[in-house]
């Protein structure tokens, strides 16, 4: 377990990125599911409600101003070990918040930064693609390595989080950025990337990837991946592995038979009930055993 961070260390993680004061495209967060996944799976879409606790939209101070967050914590008790829960392609959503209520029923503070704020709101895009060209491929890691430090001086500061014991755990393009953080954040306890991509083509704004920081990872990380996922090869997924081993990191890697990309998405067609059981139930555990929790 790390030592509580400083005042001083909180206050110095809000001015870590030069970035230029600039207006967000986005000032609060989008209601309901993301367009481009509409019509949501209602027969197995998860609705966790907010009852025993303090849940909704709030405002996380940044190096260039502020960006809006869901946070959801239990509403008595603290101060609550932290979980950043980063985004799929779709931002921050009603299934991230959804995630985020379900973390803060196991007791922890769950905060979701909207990490494409500067960039642009997807939330009212249709298309892959159109996503992927004018938000997401614009938004520089090194922003996002910033508002996730940004958001754990937040949950230190302003609403009863133990900075002691922090996790970081994300979604699709969000379990890419969970490798990349546990690489930057030296007081990070661990993290659990959900199908993040592992390699790819490195460009000015996004210039490194899980397989170049294998060996550089401050904290454990359980990387949970499918079979049968066609946009993440078996081969990355043994090669992360392998490389994992290498360097003699704790971090593990579970690929599970069969199952497709997105299976812990409860609102899409590839949801895999069981196999997002089983998933979640690892996720709780490696937080736990990591000292998240």
């Amino acid at each position: 377990m790390h030592d509580k961070w400083s005042g001083a260390e909180l206050d110095s993680l809000l001015g870590k990125a030069s970035l230029t004061r600039r207006d967000m495209l986005m000032t609060s967060l989008a209601a309901g599911f993301a367009a481009a996944t509409l019509p949501v799976r209602a027969d197995t879409v998860i609705s966790t409600p907010a009852d025993g606790l303090t849940a909704g939209e709030v405002k996380i101070p940044v190096a260039d101003g502020e960006i809006p967050a869901y946070r959801a914590m239990p509403a008595t008790g603290g101060p609550f070990p932290v979980v950043l829960v980063v985004q799929e392609i779709f931002g921050v959503h009603e299934h991230i918040k959804d995630v985020c209520r379900r973390f803060a029923h196991e007791g922890y503070l769950a905060i979701a930064p909207e990490l494409y704020a500067r960039q642009g709101d997807v939330s009212k895009l249709t298309d892959y693609r159109e996503i992927f060209a004018q938000v997401v491929s614009k938004v520089p890691d090194a922003q996002v390595m910033s508002d996730l430090d940004a958001a754990v001086a937040w949950a230190g500061q302003s609403s009863l989080g133990d900075v002691s014991r922090v996790g970081v755990t994300g979604f699709c393009w969000g379990g890419r950025i969970t490798w990349l953080y546990a690489a930057h954040n030296p007081k990070l306890n661990a993290g659990v990337a959900w199908y993040g991509r592992l390699a790819g083509e490195a460009t000015e704004l996004q210039p490194k990837y899980p397989l170049e920081v294998a060996a550089s990872l401050h904290a454990p990380v359980l990387g949970l991946y499918g079979e049968k996922d066609q946009g993440i090869p078996l081969a990355d997924v043994e090669k992360m592995r392998a490389a994992l081993e290498a360097a003699k990191q704790p971090s593990q890697i579970v690929v599970f038979p069969d199952a497709p990309h997105g299976f812990h998405a409860d609102y899409r067609p590839s949801f895999r009930a069981d196999v997002a059981k089983d998933a979640w139930g690892q996720c709780l555990a490696w937080f736990r055993k990591n000292g998240v929790g």
